[in-house]
């Protein structure tokens, strides 16, 4: 069943997309075959491990396609001093884009103060060296009132973009095993309600599909970490999106609804 429509163009789409270089096992090959996908889909950035940034540029000068180190991931236990070090560095290396998580734990004891300032810093550093900073909430591990707070703060302190995840943030279920929803329909309204309108969102943790990134597209979102995009891209292109506008439709996301399913 349709949920409406939505009008895009390739370009649109593929500038959505942080193509995501983050799983800890990567060797240098695997990136340079990831930095050539980034390159050649034309995506918005490459999201790399900060110690990748001068490989991560070389293969990438002369397109458009922006250099996104991750800070304090994927837990974002460091100190506020080496997270702020991190991000600086980072963004004197050429970091464009810096997504960095927020100190977890001081968010669910309601360490606001703490979690302000640590942010509050950060941003102000990448910033100033020319780059913009994404804040990974990590939704998994909060609670609903812990997003819309966040949202609050990020929005007060002007940030760049909210970000539901790392990605990998596994959350112990009660038979022992882990599981991770990552963004959830839910969540993204959450975000885009209680976000300043000049806040981003970032979807990342599961935007697996064209469609997928369609219906996030709909609900606000502007950006998503993806690791499919290749498939998300060559499925637009055989659906005939190219670069004059084009209408289509908007079909519900599988295994999420209202209630908070995961894709």
């Amino acid at each position: 069943m349709s949920a409406g429509t939505i009008k895009v163009t390739y370009t649109q789409l593929s500038k959505m997309i942080d193509h995501s270089l983050l799983h800890p096992t990567m060797t240098d090959q695997d990136i340079l075959a990831g930095l050539k996908i980034a390159r050649d889909y034309n995506v918005a950035t490459a999201c790399v491990k900060p110690y990748l940034i001068p490989l991560a540029k070389r293969e990438l000068a002369g397109t458009d396609v922006l250099v996104c180190p991750v800070i304090g991931f994927p837990h974002g236990n460091s100190t506020t001093e080496v997270k702020v070090f991190e991000a600086e560095a980072a963004a004197k290396a050429g970091g464009q884009e810096i997504d960095m998580v927020i100190n977890i734990g001081k968010a669910l004891g309601g360490e606001w103060d703490y979690v302000s300032d640590e942010i509050h810093q950060i941003n102000e550093v990448v910033v100033k060296h020319g780059a913009i900073l994404k804040v990974i909430f990590e939704n998994d591990y909060l609670q609903e009132e812990h997003i819309i707070k966040l949202c609050e703060v990020c929005s007060d302190l002007k940030v760049a973009f909210v970000k539901t995840s790392t990605g990998y943030g596994f959350v112990k279920q009660p038979h022992g095993m882990y599981n991770y929803k990552g963004a959830t329909v839910p969540h993204l309204k959450l975000m885009r309600k209680h976000s300043a309108p000049e806040v981003q969102i970032k979807a990342a943790g599961g935007v697996r599909s064209l469609d997928d990134l369609l219906y996030v597209m709909s609900l606000g979102v502007t950006r998503i970490g993806a690791t499919a995009t290749i498939s998300i891209l060559e499925d637009a292109k055989k659906r005939g999106i190219g670069e004059d506008p084009v209408e289509v439709p908007l079909l519900p996301m599988a295994g999420a609804s209202d209630q908070g399913g995961a894709y």
